[in-house]
């Protein structure tokens, strides 16, 4: 959550949290106004944390939950994307701070689950997330400022 907390501050964006997870919702993260033809757009997000080693050289591949993946790749009002924050394996490691800087260790990356296909499977579902995808505060603005003018993250 700091992470996103983080990220969402340095993209001037506010969040907010459901108070029951039922649709598989942690955070959501909105504009205030706008340019699009969507004002105040918003953005959900399910997260994930993980210290395994999922890494390959183009892509991270993350084990989710059925429920979550089927929560995730409906075609909801506002937008929903999955996030997975990979982080040291040890908790010591997971943050460096001195007078000069506060420094998150890793990043997160993200993806649009939307209108995946129905699966077989009845536990889990494995995500590949190109890792091209990290979440920056960039590249969250630039998922606001498509959902802004009517597109998908």
């Amino acid at each position: 959550m700091a992470y996103i907390r983080a990220i969402t501050a340095v993209a001037g964006y506010s969040l907010y949290r459901p108070e029951v997870d039922n649709d598989s919702i942690d955070l959501g993260i909105v504009s205030r106004g706008g340019t699009g033809k969507i004002l105040s757009p918003r953005l959900e997000l399910q997260l994930k944390c993980t210290a395994r080693d999922i890494l390959d050289d183009n892509s991270i591949k993350y084990t989710l939950n059925l429920k979550n993946y089927n929560d995730l790749k409906i075609n909801a009002l506002v937008p929903r994307i999955l996030v997975v924050v990979l982080v040291p394996e040890k908790i010591t490691d997971w943050l460096k701070q001195t007078e000069d800087e506060l420094c998150l260790k890793h990043c997160a990356y993200w993806i649009s689950l939307r209108e995946m296909p129905d699966t077989e499977n009845t536990t889990n579902v494995t995500i590949e997330i190109p890792r091209s995808n990290q979440l920056i505060s960039d590249a969250l603005q630039a998922i606001i400022q498509r959902i802004s003018f009517g597109s998908l993250p």
